[in-house]
């Protein structure tokens, strides 16, 4: 008697695989547009996760060669707000593929309005993180906080 056993799944592994299996699951009882969605939101879930794998490898490479070979460099300001920057592209791109996760799981049908927002304001945020104040003019600082704030009403507006 042969006995299969298989290997031990941390928690998110058994979601994703549980993910998968309910989007197969539901498939035959899909109608054309909802199998479209499944498989763009499947193809952008893929897309995604290889752009933060080469963004998370391109931050460990940068940080790595700053920490190792320039000792002083993240005391630098300019090389903090490169790596600082890094980081939160990672952030955004994993926000992004937990909205496109989100279609997969059939919670949402469309992508939330608040996530996208929410999306918008943390790349704001990044802005501002890396922008040189010194190499810009002040109208384009001026522009950019109104555009956060615009986005920060309307974030506010459609609250629940």
């Amino acid at each position: 008697m042969v006995v299969h056993v298989e290997p031990e799944r941390t928690e998110q592994e058994r979601r994703h695989v549980g993910l998968f299996r309910e989007t197969a699951e539901a498939w035959p009882g899909l109608g054309l547009y909802a199998r479209f969605e499944q498989a763009v939101a499947l193809a952008l879930t893929f897309l995604v996760s290889c752009v933060i794998v080469v963004a998370i490898a391109n931050l460990v490479l940068a940080a790595g060669l700053s920490l190792f070979f320039n000792r002083l460099a993240p005391l630098d300001h300019t090389v903090f707000q490169d790596i600082f920057g890094m980081i939160l592209t990672v952030l955004i791109a994993l926000e992004f593929n937990h909205t496109i996760l989100s279609i997969l799981r059939r919670k949402e049908s469309i992508v939330q309005l608040r996530t996208v927002i929410l999306i918008a304001l943390l790349a704001m945020a990044r802005k501002f993180i890396i922008i040189d104040v010194t190499a810009v003019e002040p109208l384009t600082v001026i522009g950019l906080a109104c555009a956060v704030l615009a986005l920060g009403s309307v974030y506010w507006l459609v609250q629940d």
